[in-house]
């Protein structure tokens, strides 16, 4: 279903939506009435529903398979989008005044691939409790909280971020489901890093944060946080990027200790007798590294100019006339 106008929008609002349709109509509600002038709203389901509120004309819902993740879900509305710039709000998480005037300014700057909202706690609207992720060199995914001296973010959270699309589309197609809801962002982060393309943190921007995500048995973290770091290797220098790792898995350990250490374990050993898998995201974070190169060597090429007054040219030379040769006596 398609809402009325076929002009192109500024601006795509995707909230995917796997399961529950009390948090999508809450995200709606709050969407819906603080909608940017220009802006077009598309929910991605992955459960049943009905449109109950009958605002088919305002909103395009598309549908992927019913039980599909966060992931696939986002990447049905991503695949969707009709503007340049995507803004993704996962069902749950709320909109507030204004947020999506400072991302738009900032994607004035053609180097900007994305913008970081700051999440705020839905307890104290003034209070920050997010801002982005970091992938850490050894393959673990970290939320950035805001304070003084924090970290810049490698890239906006899966559940709020605003993307140039053309580069959501550029890196993935969409996100990768083979690193799972939990680390996702932080593949779409290294893309990100690794295209050298700019990640903005704009402090106006702000939405309310939804429920946490749900705790992933141990086998399944150990697999996805692996062929995260597999997928990142690109770009790393290989021995420190390996020590990095094995620091990583012992305290992956000790933190599923006791009885989630070796179902952990064992999803990291999957993980990583699937290497030939990672080949085919390894030339294209090298694709991207390389494209990134050659723009900065263009960029660093000086400029001449043709537009400028130019000289007067000289008149031609003439040459002397020839003097006659005089016969000798």
């Amino acid at each position: 279903m398609m809402p009325r106008g076929a002009s192109q929008p500024l601006l795509s609002i995707v909230i995917p939506a796997p399961a529950d349709v009390a948090a999508l109509e809450d995200t709606l509600v709050s969407v819906l009435e603080k909608r940017p002038a220009g802006s077009e709203v598309i929910v991605a389901l992955g459960c049943a529903y009905d449109d109950p509120w009958h605002i088919c004309d305002e909103v395009t819902f598309v549908q992927a398979p019913i039980g599909s993740s966060l992931v696939a879900c986002v990447n049905v509305g991503v695949a969707s989008s009709r503007a340049d710039v995507t803004h993704i709000l996962a069902a749950g998480w709320r909109a507030t005044e204004g947020w999506t005037e400072g991302p738009l300014a900032r994607f004035d700057d053609e180097d900007t691939a994305a913008v970081v909202p700051l999440t705020v706690s839905a307890d104290d609207q003034t209070r920050p409790v997010a801002a982005g992720i970091r992938c850490r060199r050894g393959g673990r995914r970290v939320d950035v909280v805001p304070s003084r001296g924090a970290p810049r973010p490698d890239g906006p959270t899966l559940e709020a971020g605003f993307w140039r699309t053309e580069f959501l589309r550029q890196a993935g197609p969409g996100f990768s489901t083979a690193c799972g809801d939990s680390c996702a962002d932080a593949d779409m982060a290294v893309a990100l890093s690794r295209s050298g393309r700019a990640v903005v943190v704009d402090d106006s921007s702000h939405v309310v944060a939804g429920p946490e995500r749900p705790r992933k048995g141990a086998f399944s973290a150990g697999l996805h946080a692996e062929r995260l770091f597999w997928r990142s290797i690109a770009g790393q220098w290989l021995p420190w990027a390996l020590v990095a790792h094995l620091a990583e898995v012992a305290r992956h350990a000790l933190a599923r200790a006791p009885f989630g250490t070796l179902p952990m374990l064992a999803g990291r050993l999957v993980a990583l007798m699937q290497f030939g898998a990672y080949l085919p995201r390894y030339r294209q974070l090298r694709s991207l590294m390389e494209a990134s190169r050659r723009k900065q060597v263009m960029d660093e090429m000086p400029t001449i100019r043709i537009d400028g007054p130019h000289g007067t040219a000289h008149a031609p030379k003439r040459r002397p006339e020839p003097v006659p040769l005089r016969r000798s006596a």
